[in-house]
Parts: structure tokens; C-alpha cells; sequence
């Protein structure tokens, strides 16, 4: 047996390529990449948001998060404006296309909670729950080591 098959973060890693590989086959009709798509549920569920916001939902920054919204402006899935209040803000709205292809996408959320095995809505909340507080862990272990690099 690999080394690698003991190694609890070794089947994180393999679990999450293989999560981004299922998403990726399953939006590839539309073009999408996961990051759009994760824009897209977020405005659907959420409703308009700042880019400053989309950031903080998706732990995306603006360096990262711009190119993809103007990526997903140049195919009409959605808008970004400057507030007229306050010109330093930039809203995203859907576009006309992310908001006709919600129908067409529905059957994303149940095809990868099957591929993950889940068997109901309280499975997957405790999956969550599990992942949310090894982040949160992951983190907090990180810090330290972070704050002696910045000294050096």
C-alpha cells in the first residue's frame, strides 16, 4: 500500500481533485468553470451582491475574483456596475443568460451529493459541519507559522 493511502491529507487532496473533476465534467456544457458557477448559485440563492461581498462568500480576492467577473460579463451571465452613491462599489447582477440557465443546472446539487455518497440532506450537513471545522482548524494551526514568517 502507498504511503500516501495513510495520509488523511493525501484523501482530502484526492477527494477535492476528484469533487473539482465531477464539477467540471457536469458544467462543461454550459462553459462553466466551478468558480462561475459557485457566482452563479450565489446571485440565484443570494440575490445582487457587491464584489466586495462575492470575495468574502467565496474566499476569493479581488485579483482572483475580477478577471472571473469580467470573464462571466463578456458571455452575459452576469452584470457589474458602479453604484451611483458611491462609485468606489461595483454590484454583480445576473445577466440574462445566468438567469436562464438556473433551470438547466438544477440537477447539479444532486448529482454530486450522490457522487459523494450522501444519502440525505442531514449527511450532508454533517459533512459540511466536519469540513467547515477542519478549515476553521487548519487555519488557526497555519497562523503561527505565518506570523514567525513575517518577522524573518
Amino acid at each position: 500500500m502507498p504511503v500516501t493511502d495513510e495520509m488523511v491529507c493525501f484523501s482530502l487532496y484526492a477527494a477535492s481533485r476528484a469533487t473539482t473533476q465531477a464539477y467540471r465534467a457536469l458544467l462543461e456544457p454550459w462553459g462553466l468553470t466551478y468558480p462561475q458557477y459557485l457566482v452563479l448559485v450565489t446571485l440565484w440563492i443570494e440575490g445582487d451582491q457587491t464584489v466586495s461581498s462575492l470575495g468574502d462568500h467565496l474566499r476569493l480576492d479581488s485579483g482572483t475574483l475580477s478577471p472571473l467577473l469580467r470573464r462571466m460579463e463578456q458571455t452575459d451571465l452576469v452584470r457589474r456596475e458602479r453604484r451611483s452613491t458611491d462609485e468606489r462599489v461595483v454590484s454583480v447582477t445576473l445577466g440574462e443568460r445566468g438567469r436562464s440557465i438556473r433551470p438547466e443546472l438544477a440537477h447539479v446539487p444532486a448529482r454530486i451529493a450522490q457522487g459523494m455518497g450522501l444519502s440525505d440532506e442531514q449527511a450532508a450537513l454533517e459533512l459540511i459541519s466536519t469540513l467547515q471545522r477542519l478549515t476553521a482548524t487548519m487555519h488557526a494551526a497555519a497562523e503561527p507559522q505565518q506570523a514567525a514568517a513575517q518577522h524573518h
